[in-house]
């Protein structure tokens, strides 16, 4: 039982969802990114002069975000989500130097993340992944 791609060619769906893995890479992503804001409270109060109770209500309600963005990783919007957080990690420059330094090391990973998922795209599209193939 096989399907015709947009080119024409026959190919089997996936035996294995490709998508399961990749949503868990993401969602395992956006803790780390959690782990990372919130090891950035000592640094902000030690180096960044202190914590007022904006600059720790921004850090930790960026945390909250990033761990319920991390259950959402099954929604078709859920890069969208992704990166919007991560527009939040750059404005946290604001902060400290330290907060937008983390924001530009996670939206490396992101656009890496994006490309990923193209390519995985591109591959199922042609019937390249292992589980497509005879």
């Amino acid at each position: 039982m096989s399907e015709t791609g947009e080119g024409g060619s026959e190919f089997k769906p996936p035996a294995i969802d490709p998508w399961k893995g990749f949503r868990g890479v993401m969602a395992g992503t956006l803790v780390l990114e959690a782990i990372v804001v919130l090891l950035a409270l000592p640094v902000v109060s030690t180096v960044g002069g202190g914590l007022g109770w904006f600059s720790t209500l921004y850090l930790v309600g960026m945390a909250v975000a990033f761990i319920l963005a991390a259950g959402m990783q099954g929604r078709p919007q859920a890069m969208q989500i992704n990166l919007a957080l991560q527009v939040f990690v750059l404005l946290g420059g604001f902060i400290h130097l330290s907060i937008a330094i983390v924001g530009v090391v996670f939206l490396a990973v992101w656009i890496y993340l994006l490309y990923l998922r193209r390519d995985i795209t591109r591959r199922i599209e042609r019937g390249m992944l292992r589980g497509q193939r005879d």
